[in-house]
Order: C-alpha cells, then structure tokens, then sequence
C-alpha cells in the first residue's frame, strides 16, 4: 500500500487543495453578495419599471414589499459576506497550516454543507480533509526529541 511519507505527501495535496478551492468558492460567493446589494439598491426602480411596462399591476402587490425586500437582500448579502470572508481567512490559514485555519475551515464547512450542490460537495471534502488524522499531524506535529548527552 502507501508508505507513511507517501500518505502524508498525499495528504499535502488535499490540504493545499482544499484551501484553493475554499478560496475560489468564497470570492466567488462575496461576488454573489455584491449582486445581492446591487438588487437590494435597485429593487424599488426595477418594480417601478414593471409597473410601466404593465408587467405588474400596482394593487398587485403591497406597498411593505417595497420595504421588506430590500431589506431581506441586504441582510442575505451580508451575511454571505461575512461567512465568504472568514472562510477566506480560514483557507489560507489552512495554506499555512495553522491550527486555527484548519479549526475555522471546518466551522465554514459546516455552513457550507446546506449550499446545495457546490457548497455540499466543497464542504463534505473539505470536513474529510480536515478531519483526517494525516493532516491533524501535519496541522500539530509532534516535537523531535533531541537526543540527550549522558
């Protein structure tokens, strides 16, 4: 089978990768934020060109979805944001191969699993990544003792 340097080698790899592909879907998802500002900031002028177009009827809908839309975009937008930049940070302290990146990345990942299908594929092979005992070794490796002088 594979050696112990093998595996570990191996492991590298998916420990590297995890923190590229978290890294891409997270700037790719703070992208999908600032989409979903810019529709929150133009809601009211695009239902206004609705209405003109005669597409929707003004007494169709009410008056508060002007307000609550807006406002349910906002919050969206930034809560994605949020979990898109820490799960940033998170990756390249994966890179790095801090403790603490590999602790948040998991935390993300977890989030990451309800995002159906990318999300749930990047979040199950970032937990199986970083629950491994290969990369736990790596992300804690244990001290080399020194030989002592009798």
């Amino acid at each position: 089978m594979y050696s112990s340097r093998e595996r570990s080698r191996e492991m590298e790899k998916h420990i590297q990768l995890v923190g590229i592909l978290n890294i891409v879907y997270r700037s790719i998802a703070i992208l999908g934020s600032l989409v979903l500002f810019v529709l929150a900031a133009g809601f009211a002028t695009f239902f206004e060109y609705l209405i003109r177009w005669g597409s929707v009827r003004s007494d169709d809908v009410p008056l508060e979805v002007l307000h609550i839309v807006p406002f349910i975009l906002t919050i969206v937008g930034v809560f994605v944001f949020i979990v898109s930049v820490i799960g940033i940070i998170g990756a390249v302290g994966v890179l790095k191969k801090k403790e603490w990146g590999r602790i948040l990345l998991l935390v993300i990942s977890f989030f990451s699993l309800i995002r159906i299908p990318l999300g749930t594929i990047l979040g199950i092979y970032s937990i199986w990544v970083l629950l491994n005992g290969e990369t736990i070794k790596a992300f804690n490796p244990v001290p080399q003792a020194t030989p002592s002088t009798a």
